[in-house]
C-alpha cells in the first residue's frame, strides 16, 4: 500500500484538485490533514505517471509525495541547519560582516550544488575569515539568523510522540548550539571555528563534519537508540546532505538545490518544515509548538 500526500501553503490546496488526483489514481478516501493545506489518500501501487503528475502540481505550487504507507512515521529526525532549519548560510553571514560576502557566497553556492569538494570549500572560506573578531558571531546570531517556519513544530511534535531530534550541520557549533536550544533538538553536531585571543584563526577544527560525517551521525545515533536508519526522516538542501538523505528511511530535499532534488524521492518546495509532519501522516491538530 502507498500513500499520496499533497501539500501547499495554507489555503492554496483546492479540494477539487486534491479529489481529481485521488480519482485519477483510483485512491481511497481523501483525508484532510489540514484544510486547504495538506491532504492524503491511499493507493494500491506506485502510479506509473507519478513524476509527470508531480511536475504538473509543481506548476500549481503544490508538493506531492508518494511513499509506502507502512513505516512512514519515523522515530528519529536528523536535520541539516543552514538553509534548512535556518534561512541563511551562517558562513556567508559571517563573511558579509567581514566585508567579503560576495566572494564567499559564490564558493558556498558551488559547494552546495556539488560542483566542488565540500571540505576544501569549507577550509577556503574559513581561511578568508582569519582575524574576524569572535564577537561578530553573536552579532550575526542576533541580527542575521532567522528560523525557517515550522521548524519548532516539527521538532517538538516528533519529540512529543517519542521521537529523537538531532541537528547535524556542516556549519559551526557556535550556531548549532543556539539553534538547537531554540528549537528543542536533543543534540547537535557541527564543525568548530578556532578562536585565539578573541579572533578567528582562519582554521576549522578537524576532522571536518561533511558528507561522510553526516552518514556516520545517522548510523551512530540510530545504533545508540537501538534503531536503524530506516527509522529516520532526514532533511537537507545541499550536496553534502545527499549521503544521509539516501541512507535515511525518508530523505527529504527541502527547498533544495536542483541537483539535490534530482536524487531524492521526497521533495518539498512550497510547504514549510511542517510538511515533514504531513508526509508522516500527522494532522495539524497533532502539532506541538
Amino acid at each position: 500500500m502507498f500513500t499520496a500526500t499533497m501539500i501547499a501553503k495554507p489555503g492554496m490546496l483546492e479540494p477539487i484538485l486534491a479529489n481529481s488526483i485521488r480519482s485519477a489514481w483510483g485512491g481511497g478516501e481523501l483525508r484532510w490533514l489540514s484544510a486547504g493545506e495538506a491532504a492524503e489518500f491511499d493507493i494500491p501501487k506506485m502510479p506509473d505517471n507519478h513524476w509527470d503528475v508531480w511536475g504538473e502540481l509543481q506548476k500549481m505550487s503544490v508538493d506531492l509525495v508518494v511513499q509506502e504507507t507502512e513505516g512512514r512515521k519515523k522515530r528519529v529526525l536528523v536535520a541539516d541547519m543552514d538553509s534548512t532549519m535556518i534561512a541563511q548560510e551562517c558562513i556567508d553571514e559571517l563573511a558579509a560582516e567581514a566585508g567579503i560576502g560576495d566572494q564567499v557566497v559564490k564558493i558556498t553556492a558551488r559547494a552546495m550544488n556539488g560542483e566542488i569538494d565540500f571540505e576544501d570549500a569549507l577550509k577556503e572560506r574559513v581561511a578568508l575569515l582569519k582575524g574576524l573578531k569572535s564577537s561578530v558571531i553573536d552579532t550575526v546570531l542576533v541580527n542575521r539568523i532567522t528560523l525557517v517556519p515550522g521548524g519548532r513544530a516539527l521538532v517538538q511534535t516528533m519529540k512529543a510522540n517519542g521521537g529523537y531530534a538531532a541537528l547535524v550541520s556542516g556549519g559551526f557549533t557556535d550556531f548549532t548550539a543556539d539553534v538547537a536550544a531554540k528549537l528543542g533538538f536533543d543534540e547537535n553536531r557541527a564543525n568548530t571555528l578556532l578562536h585565539v585571543d578573541g579572533a578567528l584563526t582562519g582554521q576549522v577544527g578537524m576532522p571536518i563534519l561533511g558528507f561522510e560525517a553526516k552518514i556516520t551521525a545517522v548510523n551512530e545515533i540510530t545504533a545508540r537508540l537501538g534503531l536503524t536508519p530506516k527509522d529516520v526522516i532526514a532533511v537537507g538542501d545541499g550536496a553534502n546532505d545527499l549521503g544521509m538523505l539516501h541512507l535515511a528511511g525518508s530523505g527529504v530535499a527541502a527547498h533544495a538545490k536542483p541537483s539535490v532534488q534530482a536524487e531524492c524521492d521526497i521533495r518539498i518546495n512550497f510547504g514549510d518544515l511542517t510538511a515533514l509532519l504531513y508526509v508522516q501522516g500527522y494532522q495539524k491538530s497533532d502539532f506541538v509548538e
